[in-house]
């Protein structure tokens, strides 16, 4: 008999829903990965074809997000061990 768990990564793979799992995964990690400050002034709210929409709490703080970004975008993709977000958008 197989193990549930085998049987669960044998299907996600199979339906071929992976990918979506992993960029919703990205939401999840978003505060660990920008750190208490930042995460206090933003917040990630969707993922569609590997772009992450955040809404940051003034315009200062999008601005500084923006400086930010290829830094964030480099410690997202670490923390997912796949390359499935390419881009953020703050709004």
């Amino acid at each position: 008999m197989e193990h549930i768990g085998k049987a669960l990564d044998g299907f996600i793979k199979n339906s071929k829903i992976e990918k979506g799992l992993d960029q919703n995964k990205a939401l999840l990690i978003w505060a660990d990965v920008v750190g208490n400050k930042i995460a206090e002034n933003s917040e990630a709210q969707s993922v569609n074809s590997g772009v992450i929409t955040v809404r940051a709490k003034t315009l200062a703080w999008r601005q500084e997000l923006q400086l930010q970004k290829p830094q964030i975008i480099k410690k997202i993709k670490k923390a997912l061990t796949r390359k499935i977000i390419k881009d953020i958008r703050f709004v």
